[in-house]
């Protein structure tokens, strides 16, 4: 479990980081240079998962050196199903992060929802989904790992 006080904000205790894949911690189906390293660090603490529709058909391959549970979603209502993961998980233990318009409800419910902007672009949906948003993967991965830039950004 990861536990951060926000200074005049909650105490979030995160017990599962949730990772859209496509755009998010991959891009044309290959993982971003420097997110594995990132990933095992936290999967030291919680719980990791990655859900996908696999639009390249490589995700199996391509996370199995990382430690998480691998969920791939039907090409249908995306975001309900992203939705009911982390329902299902208890959204208030939940970090999710990821790029795409289906999965602004995933980042809406989740205790802390992180956009992305990279290469594959950002959902506009995101800007009102998201608590933060960070220009990369790595900045994002970065806020557990260090949480102090965390509290920055959403103290009150």
């Amino acid at each position: 479990m990861i536990e951060i006080v926000i200074p005049g904000g909650a105490t979030l205790s995160i017990h599962h980081l949730v990772l859209d894949y496509n755009g998010t911690v991959a891009l044309d189906g290959q993982l971003i240079e420097g997110v594995v390293e990132r990933l095992k660090l936290l999967a030291q603490c919680v719980q990791l998962h990655v859900l996908t529709a696999d639009t390249h058909g490589t995700v199996r391959q391509k996370v199995a050196g990382v430690p998480c549970l691998l969920h791939v979603i039907a090409e249908v209502a995306q975001d309900n199903q992203k939705s009911e993961y982390i329902n299902a998980l208890g959204a208030n233990t939940v970090v999710a992060i990821g790029n795409g318009r289906n999965d602004a409800i995933m980042l809406a419910k989740a205790a802390l929802g992180i956009a992305v902007l990279q290469n594959e672009g950002m959902s506009a949906l995101l800007m009102t989904a998201s608590d933060v948003i960070c220009k990369d993967i790595k900045d994002a991965l970065d806020l557990l790992l260090i949480p102090t830039r965390l509290k920055a950004t959403l103290r009150n």
